[in-house]
């Protein structure tokens, strides 16, 4: 029974420490291979990423700039990070998207980001991966427009409502759980209430790591090996069971992300 975490950055400092251990308690756990995302704030630090991942593998790199960055990124770097984003072991466009929990970057300068995210993926044949918080409404709009149809969407660590992914799920687009579906409490009920609502083909899991680790690991920093305490409470959900859903999540992803033995 193995998984493959579709979001996580592992590449970051939080790991520098421990990541040869890190990654065999990864293996240990049936975490195969790791889709390492781009969240950056500079061109440099999307080059470390894609270089982390670089030839290696089991390990995928994606190149994007997050919502709370988009204000750093400017047209001095933003050709250079699309020829990056072109890299054939490049699998996808993103992080990107719309963070209106924090005021960290303005919201039209968020949107304008996207929107050029989008334009982007859509242009390599690539899928891009979905920042959305505090903005569904919004981000459905410009998906609706811009990328419906036209390219693979993935929405990262679902923080919306049942009607939320009902429409997101309605327009085809992949929906991925991370460990706040775990969550005590009726912040997190929303989420787990739609983990019903996701077709079986468009189901995603990931962790976030070093973020969001999962009921009982919370307050830890997280790591690709807590995705199976994620994994058991979605299947669990979904009324299916652990390694069905291993299965589903592993097809899903490979499919979405075009993945292939480096």
């Amino acid at each position: 029974m193995n998984f493959i975490d579709s979001h996580c950055h592992i590449d970051t400092a939080k790991f520098d420490e421990d990541r040869d251990a890190m990654l065999q308690r990864a293996a240990d756990a049936g975490i195969t291979d790791f889709i390492v995302v781009g969240a950056s704030g500079s061109l440099e630090q999307a080059r470390a990423t894609v270089a982390f991942a670089k030839g290696k593998e089991h390990f995928f790199a994606t190149v994007g700039v997050h919502p709370h960055e988009a204000e750093k990124l400017d047209d001095s770097w933003w050709p250079k990070l699309c020829e990056l984003a072109a890299d054939p072991e490049v699998v996808a466009v993103g992080e990107s998207g719309l963070d209106f929990f924090y005021d960290n970057c303005p919201k039209q300068l968020q949107t304008d980001r996207f929107v050029d995210h989008i334009k982007l993926a859509i242009s390599l044949g690539k899928p891009i991966i979905c920042h959305i918080r505090d903005a569904h409404d919004e981000a459905i709009a410009i998906l609706s427009e811009h990328a419906a149809g036209k390219v693979d969407v993935i929405i990262h660590c679902f923080t919306g409502t049942p009607a939320d992914a009902t429409r997101y799920a309605e327009m085809g687009f992949a929906i991925s759980f991370s460990g706040i579906v775990t969550f005590k409490g009726k912040a997190a009920q929303p989420v787990r209430d739609s983990v019903a609502l996701v077709p079986r083909g468009q189901l995603l899991l990931e962790t976030d790591a070093p973020f969001l680790a999962p009921v009982p690991m919370r307050g830890k920093r997280n790591e690709p090996a807590f995705l199976v305490e994620t994994a058991k409470l979605v299947a669990q959900l979904k009324g299916i069971e652990l390694a069905e859903l291993a299965e589903i999540t592993t097809n899903n992803t490979r499919r979405l992300f075009a993945l292939t033995s480096q």
